[in-house]
Formats: structure tokens, sequence, C-alpha cells
């Protein structure tokens, strides 16, 4: 037995004291902030529950939010960090978009500009994690790729793989004996994967056939924040970044980011010898390397009357229609090309799947979407679906907008502050968010508070009818976040779950079968909305 001399245990005494009291300053952040807080544990703040994995991240969006009803402001810390949440819709309007300017970044992960120059992740070098002058000027280079007309040009390609898919299931379930039950989050994720494989790449896989096919399974590699070790490694990363970076730790695989990179190039190189031109990112950024890639006639306009592309959709703001001389390196072209492998891979496959259950438990609103295709096909008398035929389909997007606000894919959204900002609501709330303090935007809790949208915890696209939905405030509605850093591909997103729901419900009924889990229930998971057992549901084909 090791016995310590008096000397020592003072020593490590005071160490311990020192560390503790150190905490406990930490922790009193907000002792003196006119708006409450969520009482911190010790050392872990209000992580507890997202590192221990005893709440999923809804359930902790929304805990935050209800907490303190009649706040318009909450304070709260990752580990040590104290970070505010604003849960107030006008509160939000006057920070995130009249002040935008003070707000105009996400959370860097690292802090040296340098270190993202230098960086191979491709995600470090995307519109996402860009920031200050160098994202405006990307923002508004990118902004003419996602009008109406550029969508027109390419649906023909996000056509092409619902009707693939339809194809596939057909064969399947109508085989003798075949049960028809499949896992949504699996389909949709391979659906997802053949659109960007097509869209962003300029490559053909066929990911239900073809299971294993490298592009599919690097995608999937490279995503993987399901798993513990996935989740664990998000975590590190985005609660201590320095550390992470300097253990060689990733968020994103560097060897599968080289990956990506080197098929772009490869194509775009493959494009320029043979002359091959496709509607396609590819094509896209190939005109923003020529400097070709402008807002044509008419489409400034098209960007500001984003309603006509559905209810979600978001505008775009001035900041994307500048007008920028700025020449871009391959690995900052090829890094926006790899952001929408990101956003599309995951985003769209979790609002599929969630939509499509929401479809099974609710056959009266299946019933009535179905009419609705029908009716659409009707009048296509044959011809191919167009982007503009999707757009009219307003029962469909009812349906898409209520399952985006019961199910938002990103459940939350925050706002990096780059100088002090003195906030005063002109009632009587004032404070200051000192630059380098991060905003929290908790839309689940927005969406689902009975305030704003009466029993939230009912389906009912009745909400965004014609009759209601200027009933509305759009502050309340964040699926594709709020201000001029909101989504830039909500109108791809968009097309992208319309179409396949189209091409989907026209030829099966989705139906309930023994592993459907009702209600579902989330993983208790930290860097993602993953639902416990799956989303299983079976495809029955329609009698024609």
């Amino acid at each position: 037995m090791v016995v310590l001399d008096p000397v020592t245990l003072t020593a490590i005494a005071l160490v311990l004291a020192l560390g503790y009291y150190y905490v406990r300053r930490k922790h009193a952040y907000f002792d003196d902030k006119p708006y409450p807080h969520l009482k911190p544990t010790f050392l872990l703040g209000s992580s507890g529950p997202m590192i221990f994995r005893t709440a999923d991240m809804m359930q902790q969006i929304q805990t935050m939010y209800n907490c303190f009803p009649g706040s318009k402001v909450v304070g709260s810390f990752d580990l040590l960090t104290p970070n505010i949440t604003v849960r107030d819709p006008e509160c939000l309007k006057q920070m995130l978009v009249k002040d935008f300017d003070h707000f105009s970044d996400h959370t860097p992960f690292l802090k040296d500009d340098k270190d993202y120059t230098n960086s191979e992740n491709l995600f470090l070098n995307s519109l996402f994690m860009l920031r200050g002058q160098k994202w405006r000027d990307m923002r508004a280079t990118l902004s003419p790729a996602f009008t109406g007309s550029k969508m027109r040009q390419m649906f023909e390609l996000v056509s092409e793989c619902g009707q693939g898919m339809v194809e596939h299931f057909l064969r399947e379930t109508r085989v003798e004996g075949a049960k028809g039950e499949y896992e949504m989050k699996d389909v949709f994720s391979r659906f997802a994967n053949d659109v960007i494989a097509t869209v962003a790449f300029g490559i053909r896989v066929n990911s239900l056939t073809d299971r294993e096919n490298p592009f599919y399974v690097s995608g999937k590699k490279l995503l993987d924040f399901g798993s513990l070790a996935g989740s664990l490694k998000f975590l590190f990363f985005m609660i201590a970044p320095k550390l992470a970076t300097k253990l060689g730790v990733e968020m994103l695989d560097v060897k599968l980011s080289r990956y990506f990179h080197e098929m772009i190039l490869d194509n775009m190189r493959t494009r320029t010898e043979k002359g091959i031109v496709r509607n396609d990112m590819i094509n896209i950024l190939m005109q923003v390397k020529k400097g070709s890639l402008k807002h044509q006639t008419g489409e400034e306009e098209d960007t500001v009357q984003t309603k006509d592309a559905g209810f979600a959709t978001v505008q775009e703001s001035s900041v994307g229609k500048s007008v920028i001389t700025r020449e871009w390196s391959d690995r900052e072209l090829v890094a926006q090309c790899f952001l929408f492998f990101l956003a599309g891979f995951d985003t769209v496959s979790t609002a599929l799947g969630f939509m499509m259950y929401e479809l099974t438990v609710n056959p009266e609103v299946q019933e009535r979407l179905y009419q609705e295709v029908v009716e659409v096909d009707e009048q296509l008398a044959g011809k191919p679906l167009t982007y503009d035929a999707v757009q009219g389909m307003r029962y469909m997007d009812m349906v898409v907008s209520e399952s985006l606000r019961k199910w938002p894919p990103a459940p939350i959204v925050e706002r990096y502050c780059t100088r002090d900002y003195a906030f005063d609501d002109g009632k009587g709330l004032r404070f200051t968010v000192e630059q380098g303090r991060t905003v929290f935007v908790p839309v689940a809790g927005l969406h689902h508070d009975p305030q704003y949208y009466p029993n939230p915890g009912t389906f009912d696209p009745e909400r965004f009818s014609e009759e209601n939905k200027d009933k509305i405030n759009p502050t309340t509605y964040l699926p594709f976040g709020i201000g001029p850093r909101n989504c830039i591909g909500s109108r791809f997103a968009l097309m992208e779950v319309k179409s396949i729901i189209y091409y989907m419900l026209k030829s099966f009924t989705f139906e309930r079968c023994e592993r459907t889990q009702v209600p579902l229930k989330l993983k208790s998971n930290p860097a993602a909305i993953i639902t416990e057992k799956g989303v299983w549901i079976r495809f029955n084909p329609r009698v024609k």
C-alpha cells in the first residue's frame, strides 16, 4: 500500500480544489444574465443526456425548449462552453435575419482559416464551413445553380432514378411468395445515393440491384454517425476540435474524401477533352471555372418567388445575387460537389423515411395523395412527368410540408457570433452576445410548440392548405434553416422527395407489416435522427 506524504496530499487537494473552482466559475456564466439557463451538471454541463445516450436528439432539443416556456432566450452548456438558445420567433428574426452580419457563420471547428485551406478534408472547404467574405462569394457563385430553371434541367436525371427504383421493386414484389417488406432508411439512402451519383458526380449507379457498388459503400462509410464509434468521434470533434486535430482524428475519413475528389476531377477532365455536356453539378462546376455561371434573365425574380416551388422552399437573399468575379481552386470547387453529396445522402433519405411512415399509418392521407397522383398522370396523357407538374401538386406539397414540420431532418440549427452583438427586443430584454458565442435555433421545439401548431404530435397536412398556410408564422417553420445562410439546396431536395413519392405511390400502396414500429421511437444518438428499429413498410403493387 502506497502512503502519500502530507506535501503530496496537499498538492493533490489543491489541484482538485482549483479544478473544482475553475469548473464552477465556468458554469456561473449565466448567473448574471437576464434570462434563465439549464442547471449544469458538474463537468458535463447540459450534455449528459447526449454523452450517455439517455435521450434522443429530438427529446433533448424539446426538453431545452420547454424548460422555460415564458422565456425568449435560454442558456445551456456544452460541457464547459456556454451556448444560447433563442426560442422566440421575433428574436430569431431580429438576430439571424435583420442583424445577420453578426451571425453569418457556422461555428468553426478550427479557428485558423489556414487550417481549412491546408486540410484535405473536403467538408472543411465546403460552403457549409466557409466563413466571412469567402462564404458570401461562394454562395453568390453557386446560387444560379439552384434556380427553378436549373431544377428543370436536372429533373430528368432525378426522374430516371425514381423510375428505375419503381421498376426494381415491381420486379421483386411480383415474385411469388415475396413479402415486399423493406426498411425505408436503407431504401431511400440507396435512392438518394443514385440521384447524387448522377446529378453531382456524373456517373450512373444502381444501388438497389448492385448493393455493394463502391460509390454507395464509400458514402455509407463516410457518413457512419449512427454507430457508437461514429457518434463518439463526431462528439469528440464537435466538443474538442483542436485536440481531435492534434491527435489525428478526422470527422470525415481523409482517404474517402480523396476518393471523391479524384472522381470529380477525372470526370471534369474527361468532359473537357471530349466536349461532353450534361445537365448536372459537374457541368455547373465547369461553368464556374470558366466564369460563365450567372443568373439568367428572370432568374433573379425566380429566386425570390420561391414559394411557387413549395411552402418549405427558402428564399435566396441579396447575398446570393451578388456579382462575383473571384477565381476558385479545384479543391474549393470539388468541395461544393462533395457537400451536395453529404447533404443529400442523409437528410433526403431521412425525410423520405419519415414521410413514408406517416403515409402508411395515415391511410386516408395516402389515398388522397394517390388521387392527386392519378389526376396529374391523366393530365400528362402518357407524357413524361415534368418538374412543373410536380410543383403543381398542392396536396403533395401539404404532405411534404407537414412531414418536415413533424420530423425536421435538421432539428437544431446553429450560428456563430462573429463580433459582439447588443440585443434589445424593445420590450425590456437586453443582453450582449459576445464574439465567439454560439446561438442555437431549436427547430424541433418550434415545430412542436402547440402555440404555433395545435396538437403538434398529430400528422395533419391541412395545416398547409391554401386556407391555413398564411396563418403560419414563417419564423416558426424552419426545415431548411433561417436567414441568408439557409439551405441553398431546398428546391432540389423538395423536387427529389416529391418526384420519388409520385412514382412510388403511382405503383404501390404502402402498408404496415409485422416489423412496423408504431409509434416510431428514435435512438439516443447525438449526431443523427435514427429510428430505434427502422421504418419497415410493405410495398403492395397496385392492380392495373
